[in-house]
């Protein structure tokens, strides 16, 4: 198991909702996404597939050029692919817009 974490200071817009979606039983991820409290998004990965940090990186980079809510993201992840990943933040955010 391996943990990753990242911080985007420029997050600013407020969230008041919280959001769950995906299984990680399904050999896909869960994305646990919740008001930071303050500016900024934090996200914490723990995966079970070693060594793709970059990879990581690149999603939220991209994630979070759209997406400028400040949130603290917890993802549990068994092997999910970049594009599950994608599909999941833009679920949560679905959730917390609503």
């Amino acid at each position: 198991m391996e943990q990753i974490e990242f911080d985007y200071p420029a997050a600013k817009r407020r969230i008041t909702k919280k959001a769950y979606v995906g299984v990680v039983g399904s050999g896909d991820m869960e994305v646990l996404m919740e008001p930071a409290g303050g500016d900024g998004a934090h996200v914490s990965i723990t995966t079970s597939v070693n060594g793709f940090q970059d990879s990581w990186k690149a999603v939220f980079d991209r994630f979070f050029s759209k997406f400028d809510g400040a949130v603290k993201i917890q993802i549990n992840d068994a092997g999910a692919t970049p594009g599950s990943v994608l599909l999941r933040l833009e679920q949560a955010v679905e959730v917390i817009e609503q």
